[in-house]
């Protein structure tokens, strides 16, 4: 039996078109990265070279730790309940989200002032200000997701009968949206992750 050759072309993956706001965030996700990582390095080096002393971290960093890990859980379960059609508990647990990144925030900014107190800038001592560098761009980086976070709570609320909720969930757009905030989301915590560890072997 002979075989016909398909005619099916195979998709160039360096050709094929992209979703425009998925690529864009793909980038942001790569510059971010490499930020990241440069100030790592030179924090290393800076650090070999001046022999600073060092503060230990504040409990607050540790407990707000805690709090963006949760938020990926429960961002996890609204994108599970919008997908269902559970429009009730996907305004809870996108609700929950936000309150969570603002309280991560708080701990965060509480956790420098614990820092200041603890006589952090007593002196010159270039590895605490790189301590408030990483912090405060990754501070940045949730600053941007809660905002977005609160223009989607706002429009799930708004939605807040079934068939209002069922026509907002059906727009791809929309889809869109939730998906693209849900990967940047999870990107900023796993970012924190890497920040933490890092200081915390340090520290």
């Amino acid at each position: 039996m002979s075989t016909r050759p398909s005619t099916k072309l195979r998709e160039n993956p360096f050709s094929r078109r992209r979703e425009p706001l998925g690529f864009m965030l793909w980038l942001g996700v790569i510059g971010s990265s490499l930020l990241f990582t440069t100030i790592f390095i030179v924090y290393l080096v800076r650090m070999h070279e001046e022999q600073d002393h060092f503060v230990a971290l504040p409990d607050m960093f540790w407990l707000s730790t805690l709090v963006i890990l949760f938020s990926s859980i429960t961002l996890h379960e609204a994108n599970l309940a919008f997908v269902q059609e559970r429009f009730l508990h996907y305004r809870v647990f996108l609700g929950t989200t936000f309150i969570l990144g603002v309280t991560f925030m708080l701990l965060q900014i509480s956790g420098w002032l614990e820092m200041i107190k603890a006589g952090a800038f007593a002196g010159q001592n270039n590895s605490i200000a790189f301590v408030y560098l990483l912090t405060g761009l990754h501070l940045l980086h949730i600053l941007g997701g809660i905002v977005y976070l609160s223009i989607l709570f706002q429009k799930a609320v708004k939605n807040r009968t079934y068939v209002d909720s069922f026509v907002y969930s059906v727009n791809p757009p929309n889809r869109l949206r939730l998906k693209l905030m849900t990967r940047y989301w999870h990107f900023v915590d796993a970012l924190w992750l890497a920040v933490f560890i890092f200081l915390v072997l340090l520290y």
